[in-house]
């Protein structure tokens, strides 16, 4: 059995994303900083017959990341599919006028480099495995700034840089990285952003592997 790791685990699409790859026959690893969300989580998803465990993570902190990733993987099976979708904190949405150098540090960290040192982490798992599905999830800002958001306009841009050369570098490994955008805000009354409809399109997009860009709905004007 091989398993999904989901990094930024919450009871929204998170918890919806975990049900869609847990009912497909992989286990799920829960990756967070709450271990009594954690707990919760893997709790619900053990309800529905699911394989669940959560390891604490903070992705600010590489090694926390590091070792959960490994622990999940020498618990649960290999990771075969890695979804990487913290929710950026409200302090790296500054305006770009009263954006300094400094005040990139941390979404850099939480976007960028946070995403690099969770891919590494599970490489050598795929690559053994002879395949993999590296998901991206991020809001519209990482194809469209907003000069009201600059912190995660710049940070979620340079995830989705590091992302579309992993799609092209990866592929003749039979690595597949897709990032899924979604504009607005997601919403269980959603027709294109529910939790479960957005599920549906990221196991979608690793069953089916085509492309790298994918919008949950069209961005607005």
């Amino acid at each position: 059995m091989t398993t999904f790791a989901l990094v930024g685990a919450g009871s929204g699409l998170g918890l919806a994303t975990a049900r869609r790859f847990g009912k497909a026959g992989h286990s799920v690893a829960l990756l967070a900083r709450n271990a009594d969300r954690l707990d919760s989580l893997a709790a619900a998803l053990d309800t529905d017959g699911i394989r669940a465990r959560g390891y604490t993570a903070d992705v600010l902190d590489p090694v926390s990341l590091i070792m959960a990733l490994k622990t999940a993987a020498d618990d649960l099976g290999p990771v075969e599919i890695l979804q990487y979708s913290p929710v950026p904190r409200t302090d790296f949405m500054k305006p770009v006028l009263n954006t300094t150098a400094t005040d990139l540090d941390a979404p850099l960290a939480f976007s960028v480099k946070g995403a690099v040192t969770s891919v590494n982490a599970v490489l050598p798992g795929m690559r053994a495995l002879g395949r993999g599905t590296l998901l991206f999830v991020n809001g519209g800002s990482a194809v469209r700034p907003h000069p009201e958001r600059a912190g995660t306009s710049i940070a979620f841009a340079g995830e989705s840089a590091y992302a579309a050369m992993l799609h092209d570098a990866l592929a003749p490994e039979n690595i597949h990285a897709a990032q899924l955008i979604v504009p607005g805000a997601i919403r269980p009354d959603a027709d294109h952003s529910s939790p479960a409809v957005l599920a549906e399109r990221l196991y979608a997009l690793h069953i089916e592997r085509a492309g790298f860009r994918h919008y949950a709905e069209p961005m607005p004007e």
